[in-house]
């Protein structure tokens, strides 16, 4: 009894000085919560994938009737701004100073071709530069001119020989917005920096100042330290998890359409993986600079590019697929797209927990085996 008292007011001690450091260093409080706010507004409001107001030239060779009708199409598309040229020339050189993304060329005998049933095909120039965007562009534009070409021919009491008709349902984000898409995952992102980043430096500003060697020599155990170490972090981390996901849910109208109490313990397996993550830079690097910059490159980085926050996984070379399997964020981003989105999708929660709770016996072992050789 006297033993197991003794290690547990070894680690409320280490518990209480943690905290205190905390406290007193703001630092810690405001990459738990004011860089989750931040980053959230950032990527909530200033970072888009969707294509709105995209300028768009418009030519009329011969205006009639039809030609403007098809122009007002464009006009009340929620996806375009249209300029009007008078020559295609003039649309052109708009085009390469970057004025415009896109030309709707009609030519002068697209209404009399039209109207006489014969093909009417009206040129589209795009602006490739950025491939994503043109594919997005030609996307719209083929939509407008679909929908047109369906009210010109209910007007002419034809039927439009259509030999497939599509019945679209998007499921899950049906606005099709990418602030859900992006938001859950930013949470990701900011748990990734709370865990890695705050372990590795505070851990490592222990051996700069001294203070560690000052531990060893107490009747401290390992395991007392590394847990009255993380517990601290581990609180910090799930409240500023708790603050950006409120923030996601009332500031950004992002749905959570799955169990929050899922979402607590899929957040706290990912916490205690970063915060071994962190433990493990310390341990190795010793040094708040150089701790800093490998939590960076090691942590951030990979769950910025390689988790499918931000670039489809499934659109990376199959090397660089393989290599995402070994990021920690890879596996939570998916539940958290999968809990805030679709809802408690049972085998995509449970395999990716599974893996996360893989990562996190693996870093244990090894933070376990650096620091019984250093501490020993």
């Amino acid at each position: 009894m006297k033993a197991q008292h003794a290690a547990r007011m070894r680690l409320l001690g280490v518990i209480r000085k943690e905290s205190w450091q905390i406290l007193r260093d703001p630092s810690s409080i405001s990459i738990a919560f004011v860089m989750p706010v931040l980053l959230l507004f950032l990527f909530g409001y200033g970072v888009s994938l969707d294509a709105s107001d995209i300028p768009l030239g418009i030519v009329i060779e011969q205006p009639d009737t039809l030609s403007h009708s098809l122009a007002g199409s464009f006009e009340r598309s929620e996806f375009f701004k249209p300029y009007y040229f008078n020559a295609i020339q003039e649309a052109q050189q708009a085009l390469d100073e970057r004025k415009i993304d896109a030309v709707i060329w009609l030519r002068n005998n697209f209404s009399s071709s039209l109207l006489a049933g014969q093909e009417a095909p009206i040129g589209v120039i795009i602006n490739g530069v950025d491939s994503n965007q043109a594919n997005i562009t030609q996307g719209y534009i083929q939509g407008v001119w679909l929908a047109w070409l369906t009210h010109f021919a209910e007007v002419q009491g034809q039927a439009l020989p259509m030999p497939v008709a599509l019945d679209q349902r998007v499921w899950f984000n049906a606005a099709l917005s990418s602030r859900m898409f992006l938001v859950p995952g930013l949470v990701a992102i900011i748990m990734t920096l709370i865990g890695s980043l705050l372990t590795a430096l505070v851990v490592a500003r222990e051996w700069e100042r001294g203070t560690m060697e000052a531990l060893m020599v107490t009747p401290l155990r390992i395991s007392e330290m590394l847990v009255g170490k993380l517990i601290p972090y581990f609180i910090l981390g799930m409240g500023g998890m708790l603050f950006s996901v409120a923030l996601a849910i009332w500031q950004f109208d992002v749905p959570l359409r799955g169990s929050f109490w899922l979402l607590i313990l899929a957040s706290a397996l990912f916490m205690l993986v970063a915060l071994l993550i962190g433990l493990l830079i310390s341990i190795i690097a010793k040094n708040q600079f150089v701790a800093g910059q490998i939590a960076i490159i090691v942590t951030f980085l990979p769950a910025f590019i390689l988790s499918g926050f931000l670039f489809d996984i499934n659109s990376m070379p199959m090397i660089i697929q393989v290599i995402t399997h070994i990021v920690p964020a890879r596996y939570f981003v998916a539940i958290l797209q999968t809990l805030f989105l679709a809802g408690d999708v049972w085998p995509v929660v449970l395999a990716n927990m599974g893996a996360l709770f893989l990562m996190l016996i693996f870093f244990f072992t090894l933070v376990w085996k650096k620091s019984r050789k250093r501490l020993e």
